[in-house]
């Protein structure tokens, strides 16, 4: 199947162009929040359509192909649509219906979509299906794909390679926080995709373990978080690497003006798909600000942790959310903490125990916010109320996915009220308010709130058996303990799908 664009339309013109808290209470702030800040959400009036400060998106020249109702309609491989079939995968969400026609035949696309709306398989078939058939040479991938952090390429690796593996193409994840030399070995044994965050990648590129003059295929997945973490120069020095000529995708939940510069720089005439232009407009999803005392907000974070049922709780800072993990211990709650401290293998086995439900609590800063995809997850509550709207529509993504219904709760103290109020507006969103008390009806009815065992738990990594390899005796040589902790931190950073 020849996936090369033979249109002149298509002929690319590249014009150039150039965690710290608030202080305050036991385990969060009791100081105003910073959301009152009218320089980053734009204003404090309601929004009409968009969230504000976002961008005018831009018109499309060419007309796009029309959206699909079913996958058979695309011109994809055969083996990625029976993977589809199989892994259950049947009718497209609309962002896949509306840009994968466009994106299979070598567009370039600007989607947004809220966290849980599909992007993922809307760049992850276009990206597999025109590199299939295709062999990479050592250090020289064909397709890339940016992400903000660790979790989020782990989700996009763990969500393609079952397709991947479908038509034969070799995926190598790229992130830091795990051993560099496991992943340049994934990229000199030849890797076709390659999911990274931009510092590692840039790392394997000084080292000589990566060139991108190869890639034909690049995906920018929540560009705008990258742009807000500081990540710009890095993503643009990379994309000045791959091929002028190549294809481009950018993918977000919103889409700021920190994202408009790559948008005029790196996307010609793109087809632009916007759908559910906020987590606050998806119907599944209830809002709830519960008004608390500053004296009763520790006994009713405490209550809600305990309630029958995982929960994502989002703190400001790294100590906060360390402190709160070990109270909810202390008081018969299964919690762990994931926050920037932890290193990879600590994060991935978190998140782990919390999608299986060896813990029900998951007490984090913002790093979860975004790439976290835990089913049937029902509840997020920000004990600390968020800095803006942008971070406040990314920690209620988590919740309400896929179509599955979920509520998200801020507690706020008096204190807080005002700077939240501006923060609900610039988002477009109408919250339930709700003044609580501990052990009240209403925290009982909208959190599930109760109260702990008060029985002190402690959560144990699952042990797992190592097969002892033939011929092995326990006279055998013994390893190092350094290498025997990396061989039992082992964890699928480097994804190969041969």
């Amino acid at each position: 199947m020849n996936r090369t664009r033979t249109n002149d339309r298509f002929t690319r013109t590249r014009k150039g162009g150039a965690d710290s808290g608030r202080g305050g209470g036991r385990f969060g702030s009791s100081a105003p929040s910073r959301s009152g800040s009218s320089s980053r959400s734009g204003g404090h009036g309601r929004r009409p359509a968009a969230i504000q400060g976002e961008f005018a998106l831009p018109e499309t020249l060419t007309p796009a192909l029309p959206a699909v109702e079913g996958f058979a309609d695309l011109d994809m491989p055969r083996e990625l649509l029976a993977t589809l079939g199989s892994q259950g995968v049947t009718v497209p969400f609309p962002i896949q219906a509306a840009t994968l026609p466009n994106s299979v035949a070598g567009r370039d696309v600007l989607g947004r979509g809220r966290t849980g709306s599909g992007k993922t398989l809307a760049f992850g078939l276009a990206l597999l299906a025109r590199t299939a058939g295709q062999r990479a040479e050592a250090r020289q991938p064909l397709g890339l794909v940016l992400v903000p952090t660790r979790e989020l390429a782990q989700q996009v690796t763990d969500a393609l390679t079952p397709y991947a593996r479908s038509v034969r193409l070799r995926l190598a994840t790229v992130v830091g926080g795990m051993p560099i030399g496991r992943q340049a070995s994934a990229l000199r044994g030849g890797a076709e995709i390659v999911v990274a965050t931009p510092g590692r990648l840039k790392d394997l590129i000084d080292r000589g373990d990566c060139r991108l003059d190869q890639v034909r295929v690049t995906v920018l997945d929540e560009a705008d978080q990258m742009a807000d973490m500081g990540f710009m120069p890095q993503v643009t020095a990379l994309l000045d690497q791959v091929r002028p000529e190549g294809q481009r995708m950018l993918f977000s939940a919103t889409l700021d003006r920190n994202v408009d510069l790559l948008v005029r720089r790196y996307l010609s005439d793109p087809v632009v798909h916007s759908v559910d232009p906020s987590a606050g407009a998806v119907t599944t999803m209830e809002h709830h600000v519960l008004h608390v005392h500053g004296a009763d907000k520790h006994t009713a974070t405490t209550e809600i942790a305990a309630r029958d049922g995982r929960v994502i709780m989002f703190l400001d800072t790294k100590q906060a959310v360390d402190r709160l993990t070990e109270h909810l211990l202390n008081s018969g709650v299964r919690a762990a903490a994931l926050h920037g401290g932890k290193s990879q293998p600590q994060r991935t086995r978190t998140l782990t125990q919390f999608r299986t439900g060896h813990v029900n609590v998951l007490v984090a800063t913002n790093v979860a916010a975004r790439g976290i995809h835990v089913d049937s997850l029902d509840l997020v509550v920000n004990v600390d109320p968020p800095a803006d709207h942008k971070d406040y529509l990314h920690r209620g993504g988590r919740t309400a996915r896929a179509g599955e219904s979920g509520s998200v709760v801020t507690l706020v103290i008096p204190s807080q009220r005002r700077a939240m109020t501006r923060l609900m507006a610039a988002a477009g969103i109408v919250p339930q308010t709700t003044q609580v008390r501990v052990g009240g009806e209403d925290l009982h009815r909208i959190t599930g709130a109760q109260t702990p065992s008060g029985v002190p738990v402690v959560i144990t990594a699952p042990v797992t058996e190592r097969p002892k390899k033939r011929g092995a005796t326990s006279r055998g040589r013994r390893r190092p303990a350094s290498a025997a902790r990396r061989a039992s931190v082992r964890q699928s950073t480097v994804g190969t799908a041969a």
